[in-house]
């Protein structure tokens, strides 16, 4: 039996289309396009049977196989929109309003039967981050925060509660994904001077001497749950945005491992500063860390918290690894340059390596062999569009966008785990196309005034310490002060003396004065606002150099930064 054909749904200002993927790449016909301009989210179902869309005022749900629209629901204010793990059912958040005639509000968290669109329940959840109820693998078991307490129903039976978490407060909850008996994690922040703590419990034994691991620390201001795909180990990664302690500006990070075999242990890392990204292996059986400073480490770990791996330092922050767990794709994006590499990860060894620049998104097929890449608004509204890509870093195909048009989104059509089996890697590179797009140069930028000159100088300051030369403001506010050096020293020689002794006035108070400065107000004032900006502009080149994230109009500025000094060298010629 042939192996299906994965699709591509694109949503953006020109509405919602489905294109297929390699090696057509046309748009799926059977799809009707939805052309409302006000799409707000779109998501495909677990198992591959049903996509979902908000068009406003409305939800949709298509059947996969024909693409024929099965409900519609009439949900004007939806925002956000989630499957169950079997696809059963759709749950739907839009935000808690309230009213001088409706004081109390609406539930505004609905589940919904995705066969028909038939409404299961409401609920009132007023918190749109973590508003998605969760279930376990088989949809046997869901749970839902509700204020501080989390409930717990069985059998898709939402009028009877079976049990409810309420020992203190909950910050945050996960469900294992594997099957019975179900595991659940909590995480407890602590009161002022207590603890907080994270607690893997056996459902529904919640108790918590009953809790088969835990974990307790005093530092953090959220914690991310990461369960790996069978549901038998979690990493815990603990924040807090600032260091009390001032030791370091990134504030305080730390990543611990808990089993339901009641393991735990702290990840020890190598290299001090932040922790960008935490992926377990589709395997199960290891999981990949980056952090430190730029350029930061990419680490291996086994199930022992113990280093297997290092991948060397680079500038990357991103961790992606392919549905079957063959291939990890490491890459810096955001306000690094977009590098890509590949890896092998049962031989440890690079496939190749790419540059996919101004990257805000990226998604892995589900055959495992080619992955997307994708330039999306409001993070970036220029050069708007999506490419997909061969695992041995060959481009396959792209579709940019039109300066009129914004790229929203662009999701791979799920299917179960299993469909597409592993295949065999090659390092041989496929044939592929040239990008449409013109590439960042690679030299690096000469004002007017050095160009024609042999100037031996490397591109980037993080690859090699260069020493830079004085410009000719430098040079000339340097002779202006050995002029005035000399000067002082000869009015001194040539002082009247008393006794035989020279007669030294006190020194006048000298006048801080940029000597730069000139009679012409207007002139000066032009160039104060100049040396303001670069004032500016080295202080923003410094925040990127230590790997803080700068915004699209940050990095402008800096590049403005060669302008600049060429305007200030034609004030003071």
């Amino acid at each position: 039996m042939a192996l299906p054909v994965p699709c591509l749904a694109v949503r953006g200002s020109i509405g919602v289309v489905l294109s297929n993927g390699p090696p057509s790449y046309v748009e799926v016909s059977s799809f009707k396009k939805d052309d409302n301009k006000s799409c707000k989210a779109m998501t495909f179902s677990p198992d591959s049977r049903y996509f979902a869309w908000i068009s406003h005022p409305s939800v949709k749900i298509a059947l996969c196989d024909s693409w024929q629209i099965v409900a519609v629901l009439e949900k004007p204010k939806v925002c956000a929109i989630k499957f169950s793990s079997l696809g059963n059912y759709l749950m739907t958040w839009e935000p808690f309003i309230v009213s001088q005639t409706n004081p109390q509000g609406n539930p505004q968290l609905q589940i919904w039967k995705s066969e028909n669109g038939q409404l299961v329940k409401s609920f009132t959840q007023k918190r749109q981050s973590d508003w998605e109820p969760q279930w376990s693998s088989d949809e046997k078991l869901c749970g839902i925060r509700i204020n501080d307490d989390v409930l717990f129903y069985e059998n898709a039976d939402f009028e009877t509660v079976k049990y409810k978490f309420n020992s203190r407060k909950v910050g945050k909850f996960r469900i294992g994904s594997g099957g019975p008996p179900y595991h659940v994690i909590c995480y407890l922040p602590g009161k002022s001077a207590e603890p907080s703590f994270v607690r893997l419990f056996e459902y529904p034994k919640f108790e918590p001497a009953s809790s088969l691991a835990s974990k307790s620390f005093f530092q953090s201001d959220r914690v991310d749950i990461y369960w790996n795909q069978k549901g038998t180990s979690a990493l815990i990664l603990t924040s807090m945005d600032v260091d009390k302690t001032g030791s370091t500006y990134y504030g305080k990070q730390a990543l611990h491992y808990i089993s339901v075999s009641g393991e735990t242990a702290r990840v020890t890392l190598s290299d001090e500063g932040p922790i960008h990204a935490v992926e377990w292996s589709p395997k199960d059986t290891e999981f990949c860390v980056i952090y430190g400073l730029m350029p930061s480490k990419a680490t291996l770990f086994n199930l022992k918290c113990e280093s297997v791996f290092e991948f060397g330092k680079k500038h990357r922050n991103s961790i992606y690894y392919n549905p079957q767990g063959n291939i990890l794709l490491l890459g810096g994006f955001g306000n690094l340059r977009g590098g890509i590499e590949l890896w092998d990860t049962s031989k440890r060894k690079l496939i190749a390596q790419a540059e996919a620049a101004d990257t805000t998104l990226l998604e892995w097929s589900p055959d495992g062999q080619h992955f997307m890449t994708a330039t999306t608004a409001p993070r970036l509204r220029v050069a708007n569009g999506f490419k997909i890509w061969h695992y041995t870093g060959t481009l396959l195909y792209e579709r940019p966008w039109n300066k009129q048009e914004e790229l929203w989104e662009v999701l791979w059509r799920v299917y179960p785990r299993g469909t597409f089996p592993q295949t065999t890697i090659s390092y041989k590179a496929v044939e592929g196309i040239a990008p449409s797009q013109p590439q960042a140069s690679k030299q690096a930028y000469r004002p007017p005034s050095a160009r024609g000159q042999t100037i031996n100088f490397k591109l980037h300051d993080d690859d090699a310490p260069v020493k830079s030369q004085p410009s000719k403001a430098a040079i000339k506010a340097r002779r202006k002060r050995e002029a005035k050096k000399v000067k002082k020293e000869l009015e001194q020689s040539t002082a009247p003396t008393t006794n035989g002794e020279p007669n030294n006035p006190p020194k006048p108070r000298q006048k801080l004065c940029d000597p730069d400065l000139t009679d012409d107000s207007e002139t000066n004032k032009k160039i104060k606002k100049i040396k303001s900006k670069l004032e500016g502009i080295a202080q923003l080149k410094e925040q990127l150099a230590s790997g803080k994230q700068l915004q699209v109009n940050q990095l402008d500025k800096i590049k403005k930064e060669a302008e600049l000094l060429k305007e200030l060298q034609e004030l003071l010629l």
